[in-house]
């Protein structure tokens, strides 16, 4: 929007969410739990808010934090009541592309003021015990590499999903090297064929999706999407258990692993 002669973008939302959620199997089976942090981020019409000190389309925060459930603290605030009432309201196991896609929709379609909904959810990486090689029903353990999200939805129907990967690190003691680089009189890093490679891996990919009506309604599509990408990313970190795959630098590891995503990878459109 233009006014004053600025052109003048806002947004408006709640961050730092925890939601935690268990789903139980019947007759006593097998729990699955979730921990999500998640950010939300409305795209509105409430400019005049900020130029004009017009708040008819703002909800006090006095009023919304008082919105909450009897299980929650007075400084619970509307945006977080919302969260944890959709997560609450989802009976079976869901991937968090499918959470945020629930929370975007909620908002385009529940305020008219809200034009676009911004969703971003970061996955606390749970895993479940094994105990003598059996999985165990109610027992997790923290792993280490997050699953990320972000999901933007206009009141359109338009939709952009992306998934992503953080904190995977990785290693190998072999098969790396760096050669051929400027040399001058400040460089004391010796040219090898023979070194370590160890990194931190952080990546993310959007998917080929353009509307809601466009994504399968099938539950954990989108975690096997994910364990599909990040499994093509490790593979070529690493190359074939026998022998691996030589890396002549990091930057050229990270073109071979987002390529290698693209070409294995239909519905992944950037990475």
């Amino acid at each position: 929007m233009i006014t004053d002669g600025l052109r003048l973008e806002q947004r408006h939302g709640k961050a730092r969410m925890r939601v935690g959620r268990v789903w139980r199997e019947p007759n006593g089976g097998r729990h699955r739990l979730v921990e999500w942090n998640v950010n939300v981020s409305l795209l509105s019409h409430c400019l005049p808010a900020y130029t004009h000190a017009d708040n008819s389309d703002i909800v006090a925060t006095d009023t919304i934090k008082n919105i909450v459930l009897v299980s929650f603290s007075s400084s619970s605030s509307f945006l977080f009541f919302i969260v944890y009432a959709k997560a609450k309201e989802c009976d079976q196991p869901l991937s968090m592309e499918d959470f945020a896609i629930v929370l975007a929709k909620h908002f385009t379609s529940s305020y008219e003021q809200v034009s676009g909904a911004i969703i971003n959810i970061v996955e606390k990486p749970w895993e479940r015990i094994y105990l003598d090689g059996q999985p165990h029903e109610h027992g997790f353990k923290l792993g280490s590499e997050k699953h990320t999200t972000e999901v933007i939805i206009n009141k359109c129907g338009a939709v952009e999903v992306i998934s992503g990967v953080e904190g995977l690190v990785v290693l190998k003691t072999t098969q790396s090297g760096f050669e051929g680089f400027p040399r001058d009189s400040y460089t004391t890093l010796p040219e090898t064929r023979e070194r370590v490679l160890g990194t931190e891996i952080t990546a993310s990919w959007r998917y080929t999706f353009e509307t809601l009506t466009s994504i399968p309604e099938r539950q954990f599509y989108f975690m096997g999407r994910y364990m599909d990408v990040k499994k093509v990313l490790i593979d070529t970190y690493f190359g074939p258990a026998k022998g691996g795959a030589y890396s002549s630098s990091v930057q050229s590891t990270l073109y071979h692993m987002a390529n290698s995503v693209l070409a294995r990878s239909p519905l992944v459109q950037l990475i």
